[in-house]
């Protein structure tokens, strides 16, 4: 296993992170499954949110912590600040009220990685930095981090905070895909774009992406025919993707890798620090993943993927 490292952070960041949206009691044992395979190839982050099961993904992240004592080894990500049927939440009430809850959940006083999980232009970044920045100091988080935020808000937020003697965002997590998205997954969700990689490549920001293999895009379940996946079609069915799809199988037969892998390691292999979310149900899955992390992609391969002719 690879891993980021973050200062403010005591244990580095796993590459792969385990994604839990599935997680809740009523499954427990497959989390714990899910879960002890993870830790076993060497992950140590997991992914969850406020709103996942409606607290079920956390409270069940708790109990196999509480299970396994094993707090300690573990870095939590957790989200908070979605919006709900009242509109944005992205405020100082809000994000005390839902990170106090989700600590509770998890049955800790700290997360290592706390992340807004939906942007509201409509709020200063200011006032945005200044709530997060007291549950840093007070302890509760250890990193701070934006999901689904642009490369123009990212900036203009860690410009408040180098001049106003703050801490900024560590990490970013939007979608970071070979296979590009034409509209958002769902609402306020963002989706790395040309000049999105170009700032990030620049700042040398983190990206930790959520739903890296495109929801099963580079599986080889779909075909340019089969449009039986009516959100596989709204976000990817394109020309353009159906041809990064094609180059990736080409590179996997090549390197004797599975195109998934490749897509994978086209994530894990820019020119800046980058993670990904993952969310494997069985062994198989999980050690390609891993299998992935180990492979080198060239800046040379990583363009040809992407379609990039200068």
């Amino acid at each position: 296993m690879k891993y980021i490292s973050f200062e403010g952070l005591r244990k580095n960041v796993s590459r792969l992170i385990m994604g839990s949206d599935f997680f809740e009691p009523e499954n427990f044992e497959e989390v714990c499954r899910v879960l002890d395979s993870y830790v076993a190839i060497g992950g140590n982050t997991i992914d969850t949110a406020y709103h996942y099961g409606a607290g079920k993904s956390e409270r069940s992240i708790g109990m196999w912590l509480e299970a396994r004592k094993n707090r300690g080894e573990i870095n939590l990500l957790l989200k908070g600040a979605h919006p709900n049927k009242d509109g944005p939440r992205v405020h100082k009430a809000a994000i005390r009220e839902e990170l106090l809850i989700s600590l509770d959940r998890v049955q800790t006083e700290r997360t290592e990685l706390y992340a807004l999980h939906r942007d509201d232009p409509n709020q200063p970044v200011g006032a945005i930095l200044e709530a997060l920045n007291e549950h840093l100091e007070e302890g509760r988080i250890g990193v701070i981090g934006a999901s689904n935020w642009s490369a123009a808000r990212l900036a203009e937020a860690n410009q408040y905070a180098a001049d106003h003697g703050l801490k900024g965002f560590s990490f970013s997590s939007p979608n970071l895909c070979l296979a590009k998205a034409m509209e958002p997954f769902w609402p306020g969700c963002v989706s790395v774009d040309e000049d999105m990689l170009a700032w990030h490549e620049r700042s040398q920001l983190p990206i930790l992406s959520w739903s890296a293999l495109g929801r099963g895009f580079f599986s080889g379940r779909y075909t340019p025919e089969d449009r039986s996946n009516a959100d596989l079609v709204r976000i990817f069915y394109n020309d353009a993707n159906w041809e990064r799809y094609r180059r990736a199988e080409e590179l996997g037969v090549k390197k004797g890798v599975s195109t998934t892998q490749i897509a994978l390691a086209y994530v894990l292999n820019q020119s800046f620090p980058t993670g990904a979310v993952i969310g494997p149900r069985n062994d198989v899955e999980l050690k390609s993943c891993l299998t992935a992390t180990e492979l080198e992609l060239t800046r040379e391969e990583i363009r040809w993927l992407d379609l990039r002719t200068e």
